[in-house]
């Protein structure tokens, strides 16, 4: 009764914020998102962006007035600062207003009102100036970071739209900041930030011209770029095509597509081009030209081989690479994070089962890729982190360690549910990649028999009622309900999916901002939400997954803190960590297709189309080193599902509900 009660008050709750909800931000022709601005002001909000070479935090909105505000925070992940540890990327925010520095009529530009703000990769705000005697102008600001060099670029586009000329004058400005020597591992590094203009001129009605601004980081020993903002422009709006040119889903709901749409972009975007090869970083001006076991090795590379984007997939190489340093014959554990380029570690929270992250990405990774080569590579650092899991599993049969994944800040007992849960799932696909390496028949099998008993180990060891739910103890004792008991779901272990799913779903733990980590807290950390919402269309929840991943999806884009899913609250404010981006998308890859591999060239998948959708597509899928289309339709009670690939039809069959599908190219 009482979990009967607790899923109607969910599902009432979720149905009346949803229709209260007023959105800030709509959807364009273009497939961006754009802010009409009106009367609902101030408003400020954050959001990240990253090229190979810099990352910003832009801190932005409109204020009471209804003038633009912008403050820019600049991370430059290879000028590393003393300690060099894992927070020394050089750092500084630059306030300056550009249009400060523009004089009209030989006065400053005043009484702006921004009109609207557009996102699309880009940050866009339109603006406009009334000036004496019916003088109107029109300005545009194109804001975001050079795709290879270290640098934030902002282009600025001044239009006459009165009735008469104006005289403008813009000029050439450099401000120069060298830093403190004893503070940077190679010195004094020098900031440069421009402003590229020296114009005078009369603006006739009609008319426009343009300038730019740009906000670069270099060490001593590098010579100063000139930038060429139109092709910088050019090199980020080509990025962000490739992005969305790629792995398009296609379904009735354009908000859960352009949610996908924008995810692919920071999930791919955060990685830095450092001495120690390309690296893969979370952001939020804390972590970066370093990897984590966790958002790096567990969520964020086994998406790549999808996307089809070299230098992500590159950089997902490179970061098992790094772990593979660590093995060693005495199976001490590997380090949670590799920092400062590659040069130095961090276990600050000993072993968090960094091993069974390893060795659950690694293998995933390997087989989407569908690259021998690189499967070859990477199959020793797999065999021994399954070999250091096994010697680390405890009594009752799961894996033992220190922490998870989240180190302390909420208790995970001596052993968790979590690392025994991706342990398991690498044991399976270690079998499926070990297959096509030719790899020994007994130790794939001596595999196979470890993921069986492990499974029978994690329902007697985790299992039990927990707040009247008979779901999983997230550890031994645990008697409050914990997000993670979604994990199970992503891995195909189902044996107590009803009530997991009726507990993640209940006011305990779902809130208006997805799940709280723990029952009664108020923190919430959205990578628990995403494996949750991926879980629940995994074990043939569709409705409710698609309920949830809805309005979880509106709140994210076009809500008041957007366009991305975020780290955590109240940690970090919400801070656009990139490998929840990464999470967001394999929702649809390998929950709502349900897309698992089982070779180098095959895999199986389950499509989960929603009742209220006639069709779903997901194109230009550029894994198992092929690119094919998945199109999905319902017709007659039935899903009609066709798979091609270079213009050839592969599989076409009409399938029940549920059933799944195998692919081998």
């Amino acid at each position: 009764m009482r979990k009967r009660i607790y899923c109607l008050l969910s599902l009432l709750w979720i149905s009346c914020i949803s229709i209260s909800a007023a959105d800030r931000w709509t959807i364009n022709s273009a497939g961006g998102i754009t802010w009409q601005v009106d009367e609902k002001i101030p408003h400020e909000d954050h959001i990240e962006m990253s090229g190979l070479k810099v990352s910003t935090v832009l801190r932005y909105g409109v204020d009471a007035n209804g003038a633009f505000m912008l403050n820019r925070s600049m991370v430059w992940p290879m000028l590393r600062t003393i300690p060099n540890n894992t927070h020394a990327s050089l750092m500084r925010r630059f306030a300056w207003n550009v249009t400060d520095m523009v004089e009209v009529n030989g006065q400053s530009l005043l009484n702006e009102k921004v009109k609207d703000i557009t996102l699309n990769g880009t940050m866009v705000v339109q603006s406009e100036y009334q000036l004496p005697r019916k003088g109107k102008l029109e300005l545009t600001r194109i804001l975001f970071p050079s795709v290879a060099s270290p640098a934030f670029c902002e282009k600025y586009i001044l239009r006459n739209v009165g009735e008469s000329a104006v005289s403008v004058e813009i000029p050439s400005s450099r401000s120069v900041v060298e830093t403190d020597a004893a503070k940077g591992v190679d010195g004094s590094y020098k900031l440069v930030a421009t402003i590229a203009g020296q114009t005078a001129c009369q603006l006739q009605p009609g008319e426009e011209l343009s300038f730019s601004a740009t906000f670069a980081g270099y060490k001593k020993n590098e010579n100063e770029q000139v930038f060429d903002i139109d092709r910088e422009l050019k090199a980020r709006q080509s990025l962000i095509a490739g992005f969305w040119d790629n792995l398009i889903l296609e379904t009735p709901d354009p908000v859960i597509n352009t949610m996908f749409a924008f995810a692919k972009i920071r999930g791919a975007e955060s990685i830095y081009d450092t001495k120690g090869g390309l690296m893969h970083g979370p952001g939020g001006e804390s972590y970066y030209a370093a990897i984590w076991a966790n958002d790096q090795a567990e969520y964020i590379n086994p998406f790549f081989p999808y996307l089809g984007y070299e230098i992500g997939n590159r950089s997902a190489l490179c970061s098992y690479e790094h772990f593979a340093r660590f093995m060693n014959p005495e199976y001490k554990p590997l380090p949670s994070s590799i920092i400062a380029e590659g040069t130095d570690i961090w276990a600050g929270a000993g072993d968090r089962g960094d091993a069974a992250m390893v060795a659950y990405g690694a293998s995933r990774y390997a087989l989407s890729r569908g690259d021998k080569a690189e499967a070859e590579k990477l199959w020793p650092l797999i065999e021994w982190t399954l070999e250091y899991c096994r010697r680390n599993l405890n009594e009752g049969g799961v894996v033992a360690s220190d922490a998870d994944e989240l180190e302390g800040r909420f208790p995970a007992g001596k052993a968790n549910l979590c690392t025994s849960s991706l342990y398991y799932d690498a044991l399976r696909s270690a079998v499926y990649l070990g297959k096509d390496l030719g790899k020994q028949a007994s130790q794939l099998a001596g595999y196979t028999k470890q993921a069986e008993i492990l499974k029978k180990n994690i329902d007697r060891y985790f299992g039990g009622t927990v707040e009247g739910f008979n779901t999983y103890q997230y550890y031994e004792g645990n008697d409050v309900l914990r997000s993670w008991i979604c994990i199970p779901l992503t891995v195909g272990i189902y044996d107590r999916k009803d009530a997991t799913i009726q507990a993640l779903f209940s006011p305990r733990l779902w809130t208006e901002n997805g799940l709280l980590t723990q029952a009664g807290s108020e923190t919430f950390w959205d990578r628990s939400t995403l494996y949750a919402l991926r879980g629940v269309y995994a074990c043939g929840e569709t409705e409710k997954a698609t309920d949830y991943l809805k309005f979880y999806s509106n709140q994210r884009l076009l809500g008041e803190h957007v366009p991305y899913a975020i780290e955590a609250w109240p940690e970090g404010s919400q801070r656009h960590l990139s490998a929840e981006s990464g999470l967001y998308c394999r929702i649809i890859t390998e929950g709502m297709f349900g897309i698992r591999p089982t070779g180098l060239n095959s895999f199986v998948f389950t499509p989960r189309l929603p009742q209220e959708w006639d069709h779903m597509n997901l194109r230009k899928i550029c894994a198992f080193d092929k690119v094919f289309d998945i199109e999905v339709k319902r017709i007659d009670g039935k899903l009609q599902v066709v798979v091609a690939t270079d213009g050839k039809v592969i599989s076409n069959r009409k399938i029940r509900e549920g059933e799944n599908i195998r692919i081998k190219f």
